[in-house]
This record gives C-alpha cells, sequence and structure tokens, in this order.
C-alpha cells in the first residue's frame, strides 16, 4: 500500500504571524499545481483568521523556490483542479495554445494577482534559489528578507520567452536592471537585488527566520486597517505607475513565445527542459 501524499504546503501560527511553508524540498520546493492551490488555501486560511495580522511566506530546505516543476515525477499540469482566482474554463480537456493560456491564466497569473491583494502585509523569507516561478512569489510579497546565500534569476529567456508569466520586472527593479537581468539569465546575488531596491533587508542564513519574524512581530502591532490600507495605497500606486496593463501584456507575449516554439521547435518550452536549462547554465 502506497503512502498517502504529503501536504506540499506547511501552516503554522505563531501568536499574530501565519507562517507559510512551501514543502517539497526535495525539489527545491518547485511549484506543481498541487502547491499552488496549497498556498491559496493557505493564504485564504490567514486572511480569514481575525488573529493573524502577518504573513510569512518560506520554503523549506536550502532554497526558497526553483521555479514552476517542468520536470519532477510529481509534475501535475495535465490534471483539472478546482479553480479559484478566475473563471477561465479548464485547461486539462483542452489542446495546443487554449490548454496552456487557460491553465498559467490560473495558476500563474491570476494566482499571484490574488495574493497580492492579500489585505494582511505578506513578508517574503527567501534563502539559496529564487528562481522563474519563484520570483513571482516573492514579488506578490509586500517584504523580502533574503538570506546572504539567497540569490534571484529569471533565465526563461534561454527558451525563448520574455520572462515569467508574472511580469514584474521593470517594477521591483530599475528598467536597465531588468534588461540585463534577463538578457543574461544570470543569478543576482542578495546584495545586489538589496542594492537595486528588490529586497529590504539581507541577513546571516542563520538569522533569516529569526529576523523575518521579529520584523513581521512589528508590523503586527500596528492597526489592522490602517495595514490593509496603506497596502492598498501602495499597490494603487504601482497599478497606476503601469503594473495591472503591463502584466496583461506581457503574459501575451509569453504564451506568442510558447506558441512561435510549438511551431518552430519541439515543444512550447523551445526544447529547454530542466537538463537542457541546466547545461546551459541555470
Amino acid at each position: 500500500m502506497s503512502a498517502a501524499p504529503t501536504e506540499p504546503v506547511r501552516y503554522e501560527v505563531r501568536g499574530p504571524v501565519a507562517l507559510v511553508t512551501m514543502d517539497r524540498p526535495e525539489y527545491r520546493n518547485a511549484q506543481n499545481s498541487a502547491m499552488t492551490y496549497a498556498l491559496d488555501r493557505a493564504f485564504r486560511r490567514a486572511s480569514d483568521d481575525d488573529a493573524v495580522r502577518v504573513v510569512v511566506l518560506a520554503g523549506a530546505g536550502s532554497h526558497f523556490s526553483a521555479g514552476h516543476d517542468i520536470g519532477t515525477p510529481e509534475r501535475d499540469a495535465h490534471l483539472p483542479f478546482e479553480r479559484t482566482a478566475g473563471l477561465w474554463w479548464d485547461h486539462s480537456d483542452k489542446h495546443g495554445a487554449e490548454s496552456r493560456f487557460a491553465r498559467e491564466s490560473e495558476v500563474y497569473l491570476g494566482m499571484c494577482r490574488r495574493w497580492r491583494e492579500l489585505p494582511k502585509p505578506v513578508i517574503a523569507c527567501v534563502q539559496g534559489a529564487c528562481v522563474a516561478g519563484g520570483l513571482m512569489l516573492a514579488w506578490i510579497c509586500d517584504l523580502i528578507v533574503a538570506s546572504e546565500d539567497a540569490f534571484f534569476a529569471d533565465p526563461v529567456v534561454r527558451m525563448g520567452i520574455p520572462g515569467v508569466e508574472y511580469f514584474a520586472h521593470p517594477w521591483v527593479m530599475p528598467p536597465r536592471i531588468a534588461k540585463e537581468f534577463l538578457y543574461t539569465g544570470d543569478r543576482m546575488s542578495a546584495r545586489r537585488a538589496y542594492e537595486v531596491g528588490m529586497v529590504n533587508r539581507v541577513v546571516e542564513r542563520v538569522e533569516l527566520m529569526e529576523r523575518a519574524m521579529e520584523m513581521a512581530l512589528r508590523i503586527a502591532g500596528m492597526p489592522r486597517m490602517g495595514l490593509a490600507l496603506t497596502k492598498r495605497a501602495v499597490n494603487q500606486a504601482e497599478d497606476l505607475q503601469g503594473l495591472h496593463t503591463g502584466l496583461d501584456s506581457a503574459f501575451g507575449l509569453h504564451h506568442l513565445a510558447h506558441a512561435h516554439n510549438a511551431e518552430t521547435a519541439q515543444d512550447p518550452l523551445g526544447g529547454m527542459g530542466v537538463r537542457a536549462m541546466k547545461e546551459a547554465g541555470s
């Protein structure tokens, strides 16, 4: 008899703080759909709990998240899930661009937008790899505390794709830095991320959770409604600077790239699976 699958996300309440932990360390917390929907349930739970004032998002093991699951044995992109982020139809019985667009509208762009609007402060606690889809999870958080060994990268231009689905790059860092980040696919160190304003604090690895919790507890002492309105005000300012419409535009270009790859290469990822991406330097 096979063992029951473990929950890919752990949820814990520490006083006024909800700690949400991605728990696939054997795959560097690569995000399959089961994890994405588990994260959605955890964020909803934190939002609904009046005693929770702040959320901390973390990754178990050595890495925050290596991105979207494109090759583990538990990859579940073909399976149906009960949709919560939008009203697009189920992708699992569709084909071609229709299937991919429907799925990514829900689990990537839709989920990220939904989580960004959680009416409580969210702090990302980042160590090790924060790559591609991992960036999307960190970027929807209000604050990012990173360990000295953390690094950030979006190498998907190697697939012929103009960045991950939640294309916040020119808002979380200056545009020329964003272009370099994308054009080269190189890793950005935690220190460099701090210098360009993408990260709030850089701390020693052994102090990472402690420092993130200190910040969370300090924020938790502020009035709940004041925090919610302040978060809304800053998010609205970003949207007035073009974030919302920019995400829509880039998402369309992202899917044009997938369609182009499907016609000119061996698959919508341009033949760049897990092994090929590692060999290319990611």
